[in-house]
């Protein structure tokens, strides 16, 4: 394997960790555990992960892999905090989601090759790439994460003090 090869396969296997450790503890919540707040007066599980499966599913245009796979949770968990608009999807709807956006997304990401991670994201302009190059895919993956474990950690809290 070539260095770049090597480079992107460790950050796709990052992401797999991260995403690979959330599963089951998102698998196994009921009702109940996803209303839990992850602290006392802070965000709901529920909110947590919606927001998660809606962030990263912008990862398919912010790629340039293609049309989102739901974008309606957008309202109630990116644009709104949380219980300011009710949840638009069931406990069993939301944890779906889960699963599909994010094995659609691995499965795309894993066929990138090393050339195409370095090209601009979607959220940068030519110009802006060209003064910055490091404004590439990889780096927005890398950045996304990074914000899924962050939040990760929100739910390990939750389900720790239960």
């Amino acid at each position: 394997m070539k260095n770049d090869e090597l480079l992107i396969a460790t950050a796709v296997a990052g992401w797999k960790m991260v995403i690979g450790r959330l599963d089951g503890g998102i698998k196994d919540l009921d009702d109940a555990g996803m209303e839990r707040h992850v602290a006392p007066g802070r965000n709901r599980v529920r909110y947590v992960v919606g927001h998660l499966v809606a962030v990263n599913d912008r990862l398919f245009e912010g790629l340039g892999l293609g049309a989102r796979l739901h974008p309606e949770l957008d309202d109630a968990y990116i644009r709104n905090a949380d219980g300011v608009v009710a949840d638009p999807v069931s406990t069993e709807e939301l944890k779906a989601a889960w699963t599909e956006v994010h094995a659609a997304l691995t499965a795309a990401v894993e066929k990138l090759t090393p050339a195409e991670w370095a090209e601009r994201h979607t959220l940068v302009s030519e110009e802006d790439f060209a003064k910055e190059p490091l404004r590439n895919r990889l780096a927005m993956f890398l950045s996304r994460t990074n914000h899924t474990a962050f939040h990760g950690g929100q739910l390990v809290l939750a389900k720790e003090k239960s």
